[in-house]
């Protein structure tokens, strides 16, 4: 993370705040403003950690906060602890620290062992705007909790950052869900996250989500998650990225299609690229469509790029995909409460049927792609790769980027859909 101080914004503070607020030095208002009640914060805890009280978030704070970052720390096991004692010390729920520390049994702890210590908040945060850093603290907490979760990169970014994908469940029935290929529609990235640890936890309990045995579930079937397409489009959309080059490089291009807010109305990847208008299914149309509209060059939204799979992003989703082959995906994207199902005359079996299912389970309609936006999107690609169902989920209403005020309606709508996209293809 960078550095923070006062008069810094964006979401990295948002993150800052509530990191300080899980360390007990808040509460604050996670309003992504440094000011005098973030800065006292944030003194009052560098002393308590033995750190210089400067008031500013160096690497230094970011290490010493890390746990309240990721959701949990490593113990160093002493003499005489115990898993319980360990738990009690740091505030957290014993089986909570088992499930973390699976073939740890008390008798066999020694002087030295790294215990697992899953702290006493959930990990992803569904009340600040998200970034990248934010992205790679969930992947790695929720995998540090529930070491079950396979954690993983499909590819890397413009910018190099890590497409995250995470895997939950042993089944053959694999389902591939993905978010944000659009970086101001970044909102379901959190839907994502939180739905894998909502998954999660209830393995973990042998509980349910949503009236079904997630146990039996991820027996049959296997979750792969991938919940940012677009780290870089997002930091734009955000504010993490805020200044340097690509931020230059960025508003060069946005300044080209002047009605197009920057950078909230800014979709593409941090190079231009339209990320759902690149996979090879009707490319070339996509682009004679998307030429005729004006939007002929790199800029925030529409535009194709050079050819198909051109950016990393997209290649990378190309990739993953072909190597998995799964049964069904979920592309979430915003606005509209809208659950497009087909592409052009292709109708995979049971995709009507399973469109309908998820409509009733969400609200959402069940629609045809508009043609002028009908190619060279992800689920486009994957229904005439695979004749497999595909859907695109269009989430909530109003206008791009929602506000994160908009999480529980939008997450209350998609839980449905979310876990029986699992079961309906088993």
């Amino acid at each position: 993370m960078k550095i923070l101080r006062f008069g810094s914004a964006g979401p990295s503070v948002q993150l800052l705040q509530l990191a300080l607020t899980r360390a007990g030095f808040g509460p604050l208002v996670l309003d992504g403003v440094f000011g005098k009640a973030t800065q006292s914060a944030l003194k009052r805890f560098q002393t308590a950690a033995g750190l210089t009280p400067d008031g500013a978030a160096g690497a230094a704070t970011h290490t010493a906060l890390r746990s309240c970052y990721t959701g949990y720390l490593i113990h160093m096991v002493r003499p005489g602890d115990t898993l319980w004692s360990i738990a009690k010390a740091h505030g957290a729920d014993l089986t909570a620290v088992e499930t973390a520390n699976p073939g740890l049994a008390a008798p066999d702890l020694r002087p030295g062992d790294r215990v697992t210590v899953p702290l006493p908040f959930a990990v992803v945060p569904t009340d600040i705007d998200y970034a990248s850093p934010l992205v790679d603290f969930c992947a790695e907490g929720l995998a540090a909790r529930y070491p079950f979760i396979q954690k993983g990169v499909l590819g890397k970014s413009v910018m190099g950052k890590p497409l995250w994908y995470l895997r939950l469940g042993e089944g053959e029935n694999r389902v591939f869900y993905n978010a944000s290929h659009h970086a101001n529609e970044w909102i379901t990235t959190p839907v994502l996250l939180k739905f894998a640890e909502e998954l999660a936890a209830a393995y973990a309990a042998g509980g349910t989500v949503y009236g079904q045995d997630v146990r039996r579930l991820l027996a049959a079937s296997s979750i792969y998650i991938a919940p940012a397409v677009n780290p870089d489009g997002i930091d734009l959309v955000t504010g993490e990225l805020d200044s340097g080059p690509y931020y230059a490089a960025a508003e060069r291009l946005a300044a080209g299609y002047p009605r197009t807010p920057f950078p909230s109305g800014w979709k593409a990847n941090i190079s231009g690229t339209d990320l759902n208008l690149q996979y090879p299914a009707g490319w070339e149309q996509a682009k004679k469509n998307k030429y005729a509209l004006g939007f002929d060059r790199p800029g925030p939204t529409d535009y194709v790029g050079t050819a198909p799979l051109s950016a990393p992003e997209s290649r990378a989703m190309y990739d993953f995909t072909l190597s998995l082959a799964p049964a069904l995906t979920l592309s979430y994207h915003t606005q509209g409460r809208v659950i497009y199902w087909k592409y052009l005359d292709y109708e995979p079996k049971n995709s009507r049927r399973i469109a309908e299912t998820f409509a009733a389970l969400s609200g959402y309609a069940v629609e045809e792609t508009p043609y002028a936006s009908g190619f060279a999107g992800y689920k486009d690609w994957f229904i005439q790769q695979f004749d497999r169902p595909g859907y695109t989920i269009e989430c909530g209403l109003g206008t791009n980027p929602l506000p994160i005020a908009d999480f529980a309606k939008i997450y209350s709508d998609n839980l449905g859909i979310l876990t029986l996209g699992a079961a309906v293809t088993a």
